[in-house]
């Protein structure tokens, strides 16, 4: 470890080292992966940080074998994971590897998010990557479709909910959000079946319960967003335990 010349850091690194010398698992979020890299902890080692700082990671400790696109990397008894957010993905794959997938399963439910959510930080969720509309009436037509995604959520079903007409709904979408109401409805009935898939329902019915209709259409819009077909999907993803990389 190179010697801290800031007293703050010195201070940190110097809590970190008792903390991690004594724990039987230790785990980062977000740059912390830093201090880790800096104790010497992730030398000889996988581990991921947020995406900008993925390459200051690599250059700055060549001992460490940084993988950017990684929501989060478990090596041995040591975990990393990404951006903040991510650090929930890490802290669920914790919790199911010490529970079980059962417990980890309905942790993520009454939190509202992916057991294991797909790919990589290159592939955020849709309600992650959209801004939050400043017109209430938007953002509220947003968590209906989100709340019921099988629900008829056509250009014309939506105006009329409003109530407004489909142009003015279109105007409203590209405004607030930064895409169709046809593209935005679509990836969030995708991300409804990426879920229903990892809780082991068939692919017909995360076909039927996400909007998305049939096995054909849930399948030409995997390969459309993901590159892969909803059993690929199912077979990468199907806990966080395997999602970890962990080999």
């Amino acid at each position: 470890m190179k010697p801290a010349t800031n007293p703050r850091r010195f201070k940190l690194l110097t809590a970190a080292r008792v903390v991690t010398a004594a724990a039987r698992r230790v785990a980062s979020v977000c740059t912390g992966a830093f201090v880790l890299a800096a104790l010497g902890v992730l030398d000889g080692r996988r581990a991921t940080t947020h995406w900008r700082h993925t390459d200051r990671l690599a250059r700055h400790y060549p001992k460490v074998t940084v993988q950017p696109d990684s929501i989060f990397v478990r090596d041995g008894h040591v975990v990393t994971s990404a951006g903040v957010s991510a650090g929930i993905d890490l802290a669920l794959s914790l919790v199911e590897h010490d529970e079980g997938t059962q417990v980890a399963r309905k942790v993520a439910q009454e939190l509202v998010v992916f057991l294991q959510r797909p790919g990589g930080q290159s592939q955020f969720s849709v309600a992650t990557n959209t801004p939050v509309p400043r017109n209430t009436t938007i953002r509220k037509l947003l968590v209906a479709v989100v709340a019921e995604p099988n629900a008829d959520h056509s250009l014309t079903a939506m105006a009329a909910a409003i109530p407004t007409s489909t142009r003015h709904l279109a105007r409203l979408f590209n405004d607030e959000v930064g895409t169709t109401p046809a593209r935005w409805v679509e990836r969030t009935r995708l991300e409804a079946a990426q879920r229903l898939l990892l809780e082991g329902h068939s692919v017909t019915l995360a076909a039927e319960r996400s909007g998305l209709g049939s096995d054909e259409s849930l399948r030409r819009v995997f390969s459309r967003h993901l590159g892969i077909s909803p059993s690929e999907y199912r077979q990468r993803f199907a806990s966080a335990r395997r999602g970890a990389d962990d080999r």
